[in-house]
């Protein structure tokens, strides 16, 4: 599996190469079978594809857009918003090549079929455990909880309007 990396922008301590590689670490490590697409890009694009997919006018750092089922070798596609990333990384004390990691690693697990919005903390616990295994630093349900839930996903309810599709 050979995912695809659009960086949009430039990643200090990360270029396609190291993005692609850690992708299929995590693809690996969740189970996820498939090809996937990794943009990294600014908020402006994700509020419009947030806009887009969940009818939300507002950026968020991750989207996750599973595949249809019916397409063969292919898993999805993961957005991440860099302006998000870089802000959350100040503020937890991480790179930002950290926190993008943590933020494919998530729309990873989301598109391996993970929801936490509704799975009793079964995402949770799956990330907090691959994310000490990819030696990451804290993940986003754990710093969501911690927040008091105001963490909301857009990926789950894009993936629900395609399943209702």
């Amino acid at each position: 599996m050979e995912p695809t990396i659009i960086l949009k922008r430039p990643v200090v301590g990360l270029n396609q190469r190291t993005l692609a590689a850690f992708v299929v670490q995590a693809c690996r490590a969740v189970g996820l079978k498939g090809t996937v697409t990794v943009m990294v890009t600014g908020s402006r694009e994700m509020r419009s594809l947030n806009f887009r997919f969940s009818g939300e006018s507002r950026a968020t750092d991750v989207l996750s857009f599973p595949a249809p089922a019916f397409v063969n070798g292919f898993a999805g596609d993961i957005a991440v918003s860099l302006d998000i990333a870089a802000r959350n990384a100040r503020a937890l004390g991480h790179s930002v090549a950290e926190e993008v990691r943590i933020l494919v690693l998530h729309g990873v697990l989301h598109l391996a079929g993970y929801d936490h919005e509704d799975d009793q903390g079964a995402m949770a616990k799956k990330e907090q455990s691959l994310r000490k295994r990819l030696a990451l630093p804290t993940g986003l349900i754990e710093r969501s909880s911690a927040s008091g839930g105001r963490h909301k996903r857009a990926a789950s309810r894009v993936r629900q309007k395609q399943s209702r599709a």
